[in-house]
């Protein structure tokens, strides 16, 4: 299967800037994944479609004030460092701009409080640091660090907030679920009304999400790996769920992607946590997930191979081309998708 049978054409206006105005009220496309027949709601109308008796499956990251800058010793010129992933303690992955000047043994400095020395560099360039710091690290965070965005939105945000879920809980992703942007907790109080319970699992968004595939052969294309977290908790309700004929619908690819790859470790559902560099696309077959919510993902990605593989490719593609022409709005702050 090759990397271009997932392109399509995408008008760059169509790339929202910005969320909604109100979380729920973005538009909403459903997809019938096995007959491929599409309708357009507003996002508020996903209570229409879930059951008494299903669970929605949320991942509750909080993106974290990953973009640092800082300057060497002496030196005036801007050092950017962006944290990717914590490997033990103090020690962190980064990408490091401009990143010839930071060999092994270079300090950062960010402020008083808050420097990092390069300890090591991989062999894709990034750079493992180590942090000295007095206080708590995600409280300086909070103080130094910027929210990354993805590099297709320009424009500024007015509230950081607008880059969280408002159930988001555990910091440690450098990109939001955004899927999970859509709902507001009046909308999830209702949900939780109509019977629909709630669970949630922790998954660490990486930067890897919007690398995109630069191998012909999606096969050959090897996937960043995350790290998730998902309680017993969790897992012992989606098993009840499962047993007594509820659906589990999916909020997002994160939360798919650490089902998933926890079913597939042990052959069910368990309290785990571990990392995953899980590879979904068409041929794929699912064991834990019946109905996704989801955004519309950039071409040639990993993320629309997964959605993909979760009906086929060319349903999927049919429907992306419904919502260009409906001029949807695409992307993390864009609208979304119910596949039922």
């Amino acid at each position: 299967m090759r990397t271009d049978d997932f392109d399509y054409n995408l008008p760059e206006e169509l790339i929202a800037q910005h969320p909604s105005d109100k979380r729920d009220l973005a538009r909403m496309m459903v997809l019938d994944k096995k007959s491929g027949e599409i309708d357009h709601k507003v996002f508020y109308n996903i209570i229409d479609y879930l059951k008494p008796g299903d669970v929605l499956v949320m991942n509750d990251t909080r993106v974290i004030p990953a973009r640092l800058f800082g300057h060497r010793e002496g030196k005036k010129e801007s050092i950017e460092v962006f944290l990717l992933n914590n490997i033990e303690g103090k020690k962190w992955e980064v990408l490091v701009r401009p990143g010839k000047k930071m060999k092994v043994g270079s300090e950062v400095i960010f402020s008083d409080d808050l420097r990092a020395r390069v300890v090591d560099i991989k062999e894709d360039g990034n750079r493992i640091v180590e942090f000295t710091y007095d206080g708590i690290f995600n409280e300086i965070l909070d103080k130094l660090g910027n929210v990354p965005l993805p590099p297709y939105i320009k424009e500024k945000l007015d509230d950081p907030e607008d880059y969280q879920t408002v159930y988001s809980k555990n910091p440690g992703s450098v990109a939001a679920p955004t899927a999970g942007l859509h709902f507001t907790k009046d909308l999830l109080k209702k949900i939780e009304e109509k019977g629909v319970k709630l669970a949630f699992l922790t998954l660490d968004v990486g930067l890897g999400t919007f690398r995109p595939v630069n191998e012909d052969d999606i096969k050959d294309h090897k996937m960043h790996s995350e790290t998730y977290r998902i309680s017993k908790e969790t897992a012992d309700l989606i098993n009840t769920t499962k047993e007594n004929g509820g659906r589990v619908i999916a909020v997002g690819t994160t939360s798919i992607r650490t089902l998933e790859s926890v079913y597939k470790k042990y052959g069910h559902l368990r309290e785990d946590s571990g990392s995953t560099d899980i590879f979904i696309y068409p041929g794929f077959e699912y064991k834990v997930v019946d109905g996704l919510i989801t955004n519309f993902h950039l071409p040639k990605s990993t993320l629309i191979m997964l959605v993909a593989a979760f009906t086929s490719r060319e349903i999927i593609l049919n429907a992306y081309e419904k919502a260009v022409e409906d001029k949807y709005r695409f992307f993390s702050f864009g609208d979304c998708m119910f596949i039922k």
